[in-house]
């Protein structure tokens, strides 16, 4: 059958309807406006099909999209236009960074002390997108060539559908100028805006030997984080990257040997990693099957796991530098300034599972973060999934990676390790 036949409605009737896949529960924060998502937001984990979770179903769906057109067509209006800033409905976007930075320039907007006015990347397709991740055995099978080149020519089509947007950082380190009483090293900011600041002086010596991180570095930091939240039972550190676009040596991933490799680039695209449907699932899997997990290894039941998961948990990324930064900035932006608007999700596409994460659209209100060259010992907290839903707690906070244009021209890119973990009260 051809890959473009049929339609979404189909791939989702064709689904088994039974599977013992966790299939989580579709959660909104109270008052938050449906995402933009595939399924009515509903998991692909709930299209399992012979205990594949709901991968084939996403994968059709991937190609579905793109004989419809539509992200194709947003390309289209977006290279049409000549250079200079493109009217959108959120507000003025430009294709390229240094014309956006010369209309900043340009109309004086300015940010406040320590803080930094420039372009932010962002997405202006309002619809759902597909990551084929690179283990999937779909790019290893030589029956799959044509599908493999859609996809890499879709995949790289994701960038050509964003725009560059002004907007104003703000230095993280004097939040009490602007939320009065908060302190940005307190759980209280956490909770109320989804980002934050620790101290850590690590007596890891070598951030590119993964063995090494996993065994000193993820206790310090669930030392770190039990400290942090104080009303909080245990903390799981699961996983970690390492950026350094400057490495000379070996950058190969090797999940089999628990060694994440190290990124060259920087995710200079406003998104978070988790939502209402990937922050329980992926919390699900490591606790039960310890998927993808390069820390301690847990052994709990489903049971066990449904009773963990019934009281609050949160996910919480880590970004600790190895230097001082002085480019390629890592950026917050706090939860209350986009708590009502929908997200969009993007589906990762593993073999054996469907990961969501999410992409915004621009609001000049956005209340965007910094940390001006953020020390070795300061680690920026931001959050990724909070399970309390009622409104009375920030749920996540998104993020992206920056180009300071007040930096010198030879000023290094950033060196730091990011660690992902879950915390549970």
């Amino acid at each position: 059958m051809s890959r473009f036949k049929g339609s979404a409605d189909r791939v989702m009737a064709e689904s088994s309807t039974v599977s013992s896949t966790y299939v989580p529960s579709f959660e909104l924060t109270e008052g938050q406006p449906p995402p933009i998502a595939a399924n009515g937001g509903l998991s692909y984990m709930s299209f399992d099909r012979n205990g594949d979770a709901g991968t084939s179903a996403a994968t059709e769906a991937a190609f579905v999209q793109i004989a419809e057109g539509e992200g194709q067509a947003v390309i289209d209006m977006l290279e049409s236009a000549g250079p200079g800033p493109i009217e959108t409905k959120w507000g003025l976007g430009f294709k390229e960074y240094s014309e956006c930075l010369e209309y900043i320039r340009a109309n004086n907007i300015e940010a406040p002390e320590g803080g930094l006015a420039l372009p932010l990347r962002y997405t202006v397709h309002e619809q759902p997108s597909y990551s084929i991740v690179s283990s999937n055995a779909l790019w290893r099978d030589p029956e799959r060539e044509a599908d493999a080149k859609a996809l890499r020519r879709d995949e790289r089509d994701h960038g050509r559908r964003c725009l560059y947007f002004p907007q104003v950082l703000r230095d993280a380190r004097r939040m009490e100028e602007y939320h009065p009483g908060l302190s940005p090293n307190s759980s209280e900011c956490m909770d109320k805006l989804g980002v934050s600041l620790a101290h850590c002086e690590s007596k890891c010596a070598n951030f590119y030997d993964a063995g090494e991180v996993e065994r000193v570095f993820y206790p310090e930091i669930e030392k770190l984080l039990l400290e942090f939240f104080p009303d909080a039972t245990d903390a799981l550190v699961y996983n970690h990257d390492v950026f350094d676009k400057d490495y000379k040596g070996d950058r190969t991933e090797d999940q089999d040997k628990k060694i994440p490799g190290v990124n060259a680039g920087y995710a200079n695209l406003v998104h978070n990693d988790l939502n209402d449907n990937s922050g329980r699932v992926r919390c699900r899997e490591l606790l039960t099957k310890n998927l993808r997990n390069f820390g301690r290894e847990q052994h709990y039941t489903e049971d066990q796991a449904d009773a963990k998961m019934a009281r609050r948990f949160m996910s919480i990324n880590l970004a600790k530098p190895m230097e001082t930064v002085r480019q390629n900035p890592f950026v917050l932006c706090a939860w209350p300034s986009f708590a009502d608007q929908p997200y969009i999700t993007n589906y990762r596409v593993y073999d054996d599972r469907v990961g969501e994460t999410t992409r915004f659209t621009y609001r000049p209100e956005h209340d965007w973060y910094w940390f001006p060259q953020q020390k070795s010992n300061e680690v920026s907290m931001l959050k990724c999934y909070d399970s309390v839903t009622d409104g009375s707690v920030s749920r996540w906070s998104f993020h992206t990676a920056c180009v300071d244009p007040t930096a010198p021209d030879d000023a290094p890119c950033r060196k730091n390790v990011v660690v992902r973990s879950y915390v549970f009260f």
